[in-house]
């Protein structure tokens, strides 16, 4: 089988960061394609150190065990009876909070993390300590990593990289500043790096040789109708916010590789990589469209399996539609972003 040198781009979204979890379970188990980098934000992030620290203990099928162990640990941590779990793909996706969640929500909304939760206790500390041994992954992760942060003082992008990740900075990656504590790190405070960029992409072109990216992407690119209700508003303007950053750096990207096309000759580096780059999108905007926002808290089992098979099968499809052409094509158009 033909091998593809390819990097990652994993978006953040919460507990939606299981349907990437089933889109990498079947790159991994197809084989196809071989990982140099993989960045990351959020839940993009752990999925990434996930994949990367269970490569290092044990290859493809180790990634693949990391990932489940992972969402497994989530899922037993899910408060019982918090949030719904009658959830399927057939009834609209939609989730009815219940009276505990609708109360917590409520809470949210006037009263800082450190008023509701002062001793800033989170079980995702517990899961990522007990599942990866940080200085190993420094030291020996054969995958290089690109993990998102925010920097609160000047929101501005921080990117971490493999020989820099602790514990600390995968919990910063995913802080949520009206749920989550600022995360410290070397006496600056940072919150989820999908702020500014989800996923970053201009690490994936600068530091590496592959020339295919494949973005797995959890917010709708476009929505079918215009949204009119005030919960259709906010969400909308969540998904706007947590999306804009990335397709901010992709229009950048598309107008310098049309300038770089332009030219006979390709004189700097990352000219000829602009002119080399194959870019794919692995994503189910008809599914996550159907997703209320409030559903990304959502870490009840049933609700991460279905998301993990959901993604599985975007996977599969791609994989029958695009797997001869990579390494050889984009399958995806930048140039509809400058129009």
């Amino acid at each position: 089988m033909r091998k593809t040198l390819a990097t990652l781009a994993l978006q953040g979204g919460g507990s939606h960061g299981a349907f990437t979890w089933g889109v990498l379970d079947r790159l991994l188990e197809d084989g196809r394609v071989e990982i140099e980098a993989i960045s990351g934000a959020s839940a993009g992030a752990m999925n990434a150190v996930a994949l990367a620290y269970g490569d290092l203990l044990g290859g493809r099928d180790g990634a693949r065990q990391a990932l489940k162990d992972f969402w497994d640990a989530v899922a037993a941590s899910a408060p019982p009876n918090f949030i719904p779990t009658d959830w399927n793909r057939a009834n609209g996706l939609r989730v009815r909070p219940t009276p505990a969640f609708s109360a917590f929500l409520s809470m949210v909304r006037f009263f800082a993390p450190y008023q509701l939760n002062p001793f800033d206790l989170n079980p995702l500390r517990d899961i990522l300590a007990a599942q990866f041994d940080f200085g190993r992954l420094r030291s020996e992760c054969r995958i290089d990593l690109f993990i998102a942060t925010t920097r609160v003082n000047t929101g501005s992008l921080r990117l971490f990289r493999t020989r820099e990740l602790t514990l600390e900075v995968l919990l910063a990656s995913a802080c949520l500043p009206a749920l989550h504590n600022t995360v410290i790190i070397d006496g600056e405070g940072y919150w989820d790096g999908g702020l500014t960029a989800n996923p970053p992409l201009y690490p994936l072109l600068h530091e590496c040789d592959a020339r295919d990216v494949i973005a797995v992407l959890l917010h709708p690119c476009r929505w079918p109708e215009n949204p009119t209700t005030a919960s259709d508003i906010s969400q909308r303007l969540t998904e706007i916010s947590f999306g804009a950053a990335f397709f901010s750096e992709l229009q950048g990207i598309a107008l310098a590789q049309r300038e770089a096309q332009r030219s006979l000759l390709a004189w700097g580096h990352l000219e000829r990589r602009l002119r080399k780059l194959n870019l794919h999108v692995i994503d189910s905007p008809e599914l996550m469209g159907t997703l209320a926002t409030v559903s990304k808290l959502n870490a009840q089992a049933p609700f991460l399996a279905a998301l993990h098979d959901a993604g599985r099968e975007q996977a599969d499809v791609w994989l029958k539609r695009n797997g001869a052409v990579l390494g050889a094509r984009s399958t995806y158009d930048l140039s509809r972003l400058l129009t």
